[in-house]
């Protein structure tokens, strides 16, 4: 073995730990954005507040709190929640800068095209679920719950309006996850259309259980976005499947 191999280190390890040490820079600067718009939200957090308490205060409930830092957490988590959303601009560009010099060009036109598309999709599910279902949801349940008297937790409402707009905000996501197992070969489009009619009904079951509220409008307006996006996927998929087949058919032609 040579002096200079003994002495250089091995470019594997040489190359991890600058892959550590870049992922390191990402999480550090993550955190700070993450911390300084997090404070900055603070100062408005009333008025973010307004905004969170709307569908509870439109019928004329105020939250309570029952422990005696519950209140003020319940300020830090929305705070916390604008922030991560004020400072996403800056995550997305630390996780694009960190993820780059790992893709091949094709790649990464294909992450810059998806990424935003997905941060389009959910933002549009969780403001959906919020602007209905979750105000949907929060008359009905207190409302049918008349007879006892309305003593909500600033806490139990966040944890409950989150688990009804994140979901949603998953959802929205369907037509990206269909392009994915169609340029994958999993499914087909044809598949898609096949079973369209058991879609439906599923969708008008999952508003139902979504909306507990008996009035079919609500329950229409609940089902249309979901109907509307299974009808996306259709579209992705014949999409993707048209330029599969192009491809195959020329990697034929070139092999003939």
């Amino acid at each position: 073995m040579s002096q200079n191999e003994q002495e250089d280190p091995a470019p594997d390890r040489m190359s991890l730990l600058t892959h550590l040490e870049d992922l390191r820079k990402v999480i550090v600067v993550s955190v700070i954005a993450i911390l300084l718009t997090s404070v900055a939200s603070f100062v408005f957090v009333d008025r973010f507040l307004v905004i969170v308490l709307k569908p509870l205060t439109d019928l004329g409930i105020t939250p309570i709190f029952t422990g005696v830092t519950e209140g003020l957490f319940f300020k830090f988590h929305v705070s916390l929640l604008a922030g991560l959303v004020a400072a996403s601009p800056i995550l997305l560009w630390q996780f694009w800068r960190f993820l780059v010099p790992a893709l091949y060009p094709a790649e990464r036109g294909y992450v810059a095209r998806l990424v935003p598309i997905s941060i389009v999709l959910f933002a549009a599910g969780v403001s959906f679920a919020y602007i209905t279902v979750l105000r949907f949801m929060t008359f009905f349940l207190i409302r049918y719950a008349g007879e006892f008297r309305a003593m909500i937790s600033v806490s139990s409402y966040l944890s409950f309006a989150l688990g009804v707009v994140i979901p949603f905000g998953l959802l929205f996501e369907y037509p990206l996850l269909i392009y994915f197992l169609t340029s994958t070969g999993i499914i087909q489009a044809e598949m898609l259309v096949k079973y369209r009619k058991y879609a439906i009904v599923a969708v008008f079951i999952i508003a139902a259980i979504l909306t507990p509220s008996p009035d079919p409008l609500t329950q229409i307006i609940v089902a249309s976005p979901m109907l509307v996006l299974y009808e996306t996927g259709i579209i992705v998929a014949k999409i993707v499947s048209r330029k599969r087949r192009v491809k195959v058919d020329e990697l034929v032609g070139e092999q003939g």
